[in-house]
C-alpha cells in the first residue's frame, strides 16, 4: 500500500523549513515512541545534513511504548554523530521541561541574549508536538488535535533571553513507498483517514500484536489461540464484544471490530506496546 497524503499546507511548510533551517542551531525531532524509525521524515535527516545542524531526537508518548525497547532506541539515537535522544510524555511539565537543557550542548556557544539559542520543532503529524509545546511553554499557544496536521503554519515563541522555539507544521513525505510505514504510520493515526481503510490497517496492526504482545489482547480480548492471523484476531474481537451488522443474519462486522482495536491502541487502553525495535524495524 503506496500512501499519498500530503495536504497543500505541507508542501509550502517543507519549503519554509529549508530556509528556516539555515538560521536556526539545534533540530528538535518529535517521533511516537512506539514506532520511532518508522515517525521520522527523511526530509529532516537530509536537511540536517545539508546545513549540518545537530538533533534531540524526543521520544513522545513513552507512556504507550514498550518501555524496554524505547530504552534501546534511546541508545541506538545516541550513538549517531550529532545525535542527543530523550523519551518523554510531551503532556507531562516536569518531562517537556527537559528538552531545553538537552538541547543546550548540542550547540554550546549559543547561550546568551546576544547569541540565544535557535532550536527548530519539527515531526510528522500526530507525534504530540502541539501538545508538548503548550506543556513546555505551559500555555495554549496553538490548537491540539486527534487529526493528523492540525498546525498550519510556522510559530516562533521565546522561551528565555537565551532560547528560542521555532515550531513547524507536521510534516510527511510526498509518497510512502514502503507500505509497512505506511500501515504503521497509519496506527498512530499520522495520515488522513480518508487516505487508509481502517479494517486493513487493524488487521496489519492485530498481527503485530498477536506476535509481540499477545498477553495483552488474551487480557483484553479473551484470544488465547496462537495461530491467528490479522483477520482471524479482529473475527474473535468482534465476537468478544459482539460486533455484528444489522440485517445480515449475524455476520460480523469487522468494520466495527477494527476501529475498536485501533481506538484501543492508539489510546493507551491495550497496555504499552512498540511495533518496531532498532534490531526489528519493521514487523
Amino acid at each position: 500500500m503506496a500512501i499519498q497524503w500530503f495536504p497543500g499546507h505541507m508542501n509550502r511548510a517543507r519549503r519554509e523549513v529549508a530556509k528556516t533551517m539555515a538560521a536556526i542551531d539545534v533540530v528538535v525531532e518529535l517521533v511516537d515512541a512506539r514506532i520511532p524509525e518508522a515517525s521520522s521524515n527523511p526530509m529532516i535527516a537530509d536537511l540536517r545534513q545539508q546545513f549540518h545542524r545537530p538533533c534531540l531526537k524526543v521520544l513522545n508518548k513513552a507512556d504507550l511504548a514498550d518501555p524496554l525497547v524505547t530504552k534501546a532506541w534511546v541508545k541506538a539515537y545516541q550513538q549517531q554523530e550529532g545525535v542527543n535522544a530523550v523519551a518523554i510524555s510531551g503532556n507531562l511539565v516536569g518531562q517537556a521541561a527537559k528538552v531545553p537543557g538537552l538541547c543546550q550542548p548540542l550547540a554550546p556557544n549559543r547561550n546568551s541574549a546576544l547569541k540565544p539559542l535557535r532550536i527548530l520543532i519539527m515531526g510528522i503529524p500526530n507525534v504530540g508536538k502541539s501538545t508538548f509545546m503548550n506543556t513546555l511553554l505551559k500555555r495554549r499557544i496553538t490548537k491540539v488535535g486527534n487529526e493528523p496536521a492540525v498546525t498550519k503554519k510556522q510559530q516562533r515563541h521565546k522561551l528565555s533571553d537565551e532560547m528560542t522555539l521555532i515550531d513547524s507544521p507536521g510534516l510527511l513525505w510526498p509518497k510512502i513507498q514502503d507500505p509497512v510505514v505506511g500501515y504503521l504510520l497509519a496506527t498512530i493515526h499520522a495520515i488522513g483517514a480518508n487516505a487508509v481503510v481502517d479494517e486493513e490497517i487493524a488487521e496489519f496492526l492485530a498481527r503485530i500484536l498477536h506476535t509481540r504482545y499477545p498477553a495483552l489482547l488474551t487480557r483484553r480480548y479473551g484470544i488465547e489461540s496462537d495461530e491467528l492471523d490479522g483477520e482471524e484476531v479482529l473475527e474473535a474481537i468482534a465476537i468478544k464484544r459482539g460486533c455484528l451488522r444489522k440485517g445480515k443474519g449475524g455476520e460480523l462486522d469487522k468494520e466495527q471490530a477494527a476501529r475498536i482495536l485501533l481506538k484501543e491502541y492508539r489510546s493507551g487502553t491495550l497496555g504499552r506496546t512498540s511495533l518496531e525495535s532498532p534490531d526489528e524495524k519493521y514487523a
